[in-house]
């Protein structure tokens, strides 16, 4: 499946605008303004990414700065409190980043954003370098992929190697992203795999299985009742 976004490298954003931990309030704002971002991520002096400033951390200014909070407030949300003096981008990050490496699986992103509550993640090497930005909208890209494209892959990827020369008789349809498996098919116990299997190719949104098997021969099992006849008394 060449050219199929597949892991986060393929869909990243490669030019990054990031911070340093001695980034000041106004030019963290003013960053964000201008890349049109709610978030950036923070580098350490070797360019490791040590954290992620977002505007939830500018806004404890706004929230805290003016006063208002009893002691008991303030306890019971230090940090937001602490982050409400902060001045520089190291004193207002949220850290230890959330990231991901570059030859994760879109699916393993999708999850890491879920649990972390983030709407983007930091791109990182093994050393935790920098190599982008990946965002939800990034992810979702790959839902855009032609019906047809889908098909073929369907087709070749999941119904040839698991029906072999029964495959002819496997039709597939893609409409909106949804497969449908449709036909006959002698191997009736790979039916739960092909479509397990058919849901991880690449911009498949659901896939809906009216695959049955071979018809029956009433001639060679006796004991069963023969559907046309009964159907015709």
């Amino acid at each position: 499946m060449t050219g199929i976004p597949t892991v986060v490298s393929d869909v990243m954003t490669r030019r990054v605008v990031a911070l340093r931990t001695g980034a000041a309030f106004k030019d963290i704002v003013r960053a964000m303004r201008e890349w049109r971002v709610s978030a950036l991520p923070v580098l350490d002096d070797a360019g490791r990414v040590v954290g992620v400033v977002s505007e939830a951390d500018l806004l404890r200014k706004q929230e805290y700065g003016g006063g208002g909070l009893d002691w008991y407030g303030r306890a019971r949300d230090l940090t937001g409190f602490r982050k409400a003096d902060a001045a520089t981008a190291g004193e207002l990050m949220t850290a230890p980043a959330v990231t991901v490496p570059p030859d994760a699986g879109l699916a393993q992103a999708a999850r890491i954003m879920a649990r972390g509550e983030v709407k983007r993640l930091p791109v990182v090497d093994h050393a935790g370098m920098l190599k982008g930005i990946v965002s939800r909208s990034d992810l979702l890209k790959v839902f855009l992929r032609d019906d047809q494209d889908i098909a073929e892959d369907v087709r070749r990827e999941v119904v040839a190697r698991l029906f072999g020369p029964y495959a002819e008789a496997v039709r597939v349809e893609v409409r909106d992203g949804v497969v449908t498996l449709a036909g006959r098919t002698p191997e009736t116990a790979l039916v739960p795999l092909a479509t397990a299997l058919a849901r991880t190719v690449a911009g498949v949104v659901d896939v809906q299985c009216a695959l049955t098997g071979p018809p029956r021969h009433p001639d060679l099992d006796p004991d069963l009742p023969d559907p046309q006849r009964s159907a015709s008394a």
